[in-house]
């Protein structure tokens, strides 16, 4: 694990990071991702993580997240596990709470906005970003919804109903 100039879960001034173009390598276990745990089959296995600052060609200061690993996604259909890569890289234009975001960012479709105090929670920020890219209805690509009874088609209770009024008009 790399970490120049910050703590593995914390950034404690991501304006000057971004200035000193300093870095954080480093990696979490899914299974400390508490939001994301109720999307998983199972909370197995490690993502890695890197931030990397830098200020643009007008002096902005700019950090690029890029995560990778693989998690295990509840399918939706089958409810059996699912892998699935992670596999993230956004660009982030840090801006000092209360302050207002100007029009041309929030036209960048390049850069996203982050609204930071003193203090930037790495961590939570690699969660929030693996939140927003999971798929809305995971699934596998070629499986049939669990069947009850071991797998035994059960008949319609109104396919009953329906043998009667059939048999009360012959």
């Amino acid at each position: 694990m790399s970490q120049h100039g910050a703590t593995s879960t914390t950034i404690a001034d991501p304006f000057r990071f971004a200035a000193d173009g300093r870095h954080i390598d480093a990696e979490v276990e899914v299974a400390k991702l508490e939001r994301l745990a109720d999307s998983l089959a199972d909370t197995a296995g490690v993502l890695r993580f890197s931030v990397e600052g830098s200020l643009d060609e007008e002096r902005r200061p700019r950090l690029r997240l890029v995560v990778g690993g693989s998690l295990t996604l509840r399918c939706q259909r089958c409810l059996g596990g699912l892998q699935w890569p992670v596999d993230i890289e956004v660009l982030l234009q840090p801006v000092r709470e209360g302050e207002e975001i100007p029009d041309e960012e929030l036209e960048d479709d390049e850069v996203d906005a982050l609204e930071v105090g003193s203090d930037l929670d790495v961590i939570g920020l690699v969660e929030e970003e693996v939140l927003l890219a999971l798929p809305i209805a995971p699934r596998h690509d070629d499986c049939q919804p669990p069947r009850p009874d071991g797998g035994v088609q059960k008949e319609s209770p109104f396919a009953g109903l329906a043998a009667l009024r059939v048999g009360k008009k012959a």
